[in-house]
């Protein structure tokens, strides 16, 4: 484990020189590296408050916003001396509306049309009504309107000299309505405009000269349109001061070259949910003031090699979530006052610490798994820090994790190997039901090898895992775990089938000779255990089609609740959690309902009914405890495969909970359910403690003739419940013989 305090040579007040240890970051100018999960953590722990800086990802547009407004009311003159009134000004207002000062509100007035009210009104708001157009020179009249909102209305056409007059208005909000177009010139009296915001309407087209006369339009946002499309001339041609450009969520496929020519002082530029799919090299040579470029979830497949050369100012840049397949290794080399990158979502197959080293100032950092955050080890601030099962330090972030991984290790282990050892001990009339029972156990313990191997590399790991995470993920102890968990799952899945299919026919059908005899069964077993590795080793063949099938987390097992990079391993999953196992389930269940319903139904006529009633909740209780914990173990994993098909987002934390505590459910508790509950098994106890109490009295009595005959249980039905007749050895020769036997009976011996 690194010390948390580590120095190094530096020149005072650099703090490029000072080399910090993987998970750590230097104190500002001190020669101290602390460990990232320090950072922000509301205690000074450098000493100069350097760990306490940057908390919050406020790069950006927020930071350029704050900026703005800074300087705009440091220019802007206040008059000391206006008092604050709620009195109205502007004279008499129409029905539902509410005026203060020289201010107008009839949100939710009913308003077919712009209302006439006094000229010197300064601000009025229009929302949610159901006004259907804005006629020519319906504002001419308001010369001291500062802000205009249209929002929610039906406003479909705008006429040309809608808003001729208005050049006073700073703001003016057309958001959620069903404009379509907007004709060349319908601002051009608005030369003080500074923010225009017309999101959520039926915008297909945009032409540079429908924002003739916006000299002063700092904000432009046309979010959540149907444009598909930029000009090919310059966008910006009468927009001289735009500043923030909003293109959210439309429908545009490409960025030209000439769109931004003249866009000299944008320093936002958001292009996401969009459908990008290509990026000329020279699309932002021209935005040099830049400070923001938000170009997420587009369709994105290659970065040009110096895209972003020319963005020597940007500070924030977000390319998540997309196709993108390979980064260039110098791709973020001209990025020098870069300080939050956005990686979400991209499988990054040849990442490497080359790729960040030269983003000396970025303090925030985003991928799509956190064991990338190994490779920006001076970045202090590094998501996701965990998938819910590892985190930075540990292959099992939480203590819960890990101290369970050890107890149900122990108790799957113990619990299966005791009874894989006891069995030669009861001598069975039915030794195919115990080879199948052996053949479970020894499924079952499988799980218990792999989660100790998981607690071992764990241990292993401890306080460094991000260092190992990614090799050892893709290394072949990792695969060869993760085929162990799925063999044991698979071959307990079918046993666990094959067992009460076994019961099933004995019970329900007992006059028929459907009961597999030894050749059979030893066949069946081989069958399952032949499909089990099959199941389990075949990803490993074919590397091409399923990836790093068991290397998706630090534990190894390939639930897949989300989205891979591999379509055939998604398939998979499904079809081995979906398709073998949901089918097993459904088998099960229907097989112990059918049991009771045929043990009830036998009791009806039978003349001691209520010693009948007393077994049939005895076997209902039975029957509830093993359909119980085989629903605990496997209805959550079908929850989850249903859901990740229908693309819900699943906690991470979740895929720990299945594989730590769910999952070895039922290779914890077959042991106790098929051999340490049973009536054999406890009879075997009470002879065990019947034969040790009885010699020891007879070595009390006399030590010499203390002779104790060697035990062997014989596993059978009580003698009161088996007919005379059966009683003689010739009777449990044939197994159809030995079906004349009444259910419930039958059904207390397994």
């Amino acid at each position: 484990m690194v010390s948390p305090s580590l120095s190094a040579p530096v020149a005072p007040g650099s703090t490029e020189d000072v080399e910090c240890p993987l998970g750590f970051f230097p104190c500002g100018n001190l020669t101290k590296c602390l460990p990232q999960l320090l950072h922000c953590n509301g205690v000074d722990d450098c000493g100069n408050q350097a760990d306490e800086d940057n908390c919050g990802d406020n790069n950006g547009w927020s930071l350029q916003f704050d900026k703005y407004f800074a300087n705009y009311y440091k220019l802007t003159p206040v008059n000391p001396f206006k008092a604050d009134t709620s009195e109205c000004l502007i004279g008499s207002v129409p029905k539902r509306c509410f005026c203060r000062d020289l201010e107008l509100d009839c949100d939710e007035a009913n308003l077919r049309a712009v209302p006439s009210v006094s000229s010197n009104v300064t601000v009025m708001s229009l929302r949610w009504n159901i006004i259907r157009k804005l006629p020519p020179n319906g504002f001419r009249r308001y010369h001291e309107l500062q802000k205009l909102c249209l929002q929610n209305n039906k406003i479909q056409s705008v006429s040309t000299s809608a808003f001729r007059g208005l050049h006073s208005l700073t703001k003016l909000y057309l958001s959620h309505n069903r404009i379509t177009f907007l004709k060349p010139g319908v601002f051009g009296d608005l030369h003080r405009l500074e923010w225009l915001i017309i999101e959520d309407n039926h915008l297909s087209q945009i032409s540079p000269l429908t924002f003739y006369g916006l000299n002063s339009l700092i904000l432009l946002a046309l979010m959540n349109n149907f444009l598909t499309r930029l000009p090919d001339k310059p966008l910006c041609q009468h927009m001289p001061r735009l500043h923030w450009l909003d293109f959210e969520g439309n429908h545009i496929h490409n960025l030209r070259n000439l769109t931004f020519i003249s866009c000299n002082n944008l320093t936002v530029l958001v292009m996401r949910k969009n459908k990008i799919n290509h990026l000329n090299e020279h699309t932002f040579m021209h935005l040099k003031k830049l400070d923001e470029l938000d170009l997420g979830s587009n369709k994105i497949e290659n970065l040009p090699p110096h895209i972003f050369k020319d963005l020597k100012e940007l500070s924030q840049l977000n390319i998540s979530y997309n196709p993108i397949q390979k980064i260039q290794e110098n791709q973020f080399d001209c990025l020098a006052k870069l300080k939050s990158l956005s990686l979400e979502g991209i499988e990054i197959s040849n990442i490497q610490q080359r790729m960040f080293k030269p983003l000396m100032n970025l303090s925030h950092i985003y991928f799509k798994k956190f064991q990338y955050c190994g490779y920006a080890p001076h970045v202090r601030s590094c998501k996701p820090n965990t998938d819910g099962i590892s985190s930075l330090e540990n292959l099992l972030a939480s203590i819960i994790q890990r101290v369970f991984v050890w107890v149900v290790s122990a108790i799957t282990c113990f619990g299966n190997l005791f009874v894989i050892c006891m069995r030669p001990y009861i001598r069975s009339e039915n030794k195919l039901h115990a080879m199948s029972i052996i053949s479970l156990c020894c499924a079952d313990c499988l799980m218990g090898i792999y989660l100790f191997v998981i607690g071992a590399f764990d241990l292993k790991f401890r306080g460094e895992y991000n260092k190992h995470a990614q090799p050892w993920m893709e290394s072949v102890h990792c695969q060869l775990m993760g085929s162990l968990a799925i063999l044991s799952t698979e071959v307990s899945v079918l046993l666990l089938t094959f067992l009460t299919l076994e019961k099933y026919i004995c019970i329900v059908y007992p006059f028929r000779c459907l009961r597999p005899r030894k050749c059979r069964t030893i066949t069946v077993l081989i069958l399952i255990w032949i499909i089990g590795f099959i199941v389990a080793f075949t990803p490993l063949i074919n590397k091409e089609f399923f990836k790093n099938y068991y290397g998706t987390n630090g534990v190894c097992f390939p639930l897949h609740s989300e989205d891979t990079e591999s379509a055939g391993a998604q398939i998979y999953s499904v079809v081995i959690f979906l398709g073998i196992n949901l089918a097993a389930f459904i088998i099960i269940v229907f097989s112990y309902g059918s049991m009771f319903y045929s043990v009830h139904q036998s009791t009806i006529t039978a003349t001691e009914i209520r010693n009948q009633v007393k077994k049939e909740m005895i076997l209902a209780k039975r029957f509830f405890f093993i359909v119980f914990t085989d629903a605990l173990c496997w209805i959550p994993i079908f929850i989850l495969k249903f859901l990740s098909l229908l693309q819900v987002e699943i906690p991470d934390t979740i895929t720990s909970w299945v594989v730590i505590f769910i999952l070895p459910i039922n290779s914890a508790l077959n042991p106790i359910l098929y051999t340490l509950t049973t009536r054999p098994f406890k009879e075997m106890i009470r002879q065990l403690w019947y034969n040790y109490r009885r010699r020891r009295s007879m070595d009390s009595k006399d030590p010499q003739k203390a002779c104790t005959p060697p035990f062997i249980w014989v596993e059978m039905w009580p003698l009161k419940e088996i007919p005379t007749e059966l009683m003689k050895p010739a009777a449990f020769t044939d197994p159809c013989e030995m079906s004349l036997i009444s259910q419930s009976t039958r059904l207390h011996s397994y």
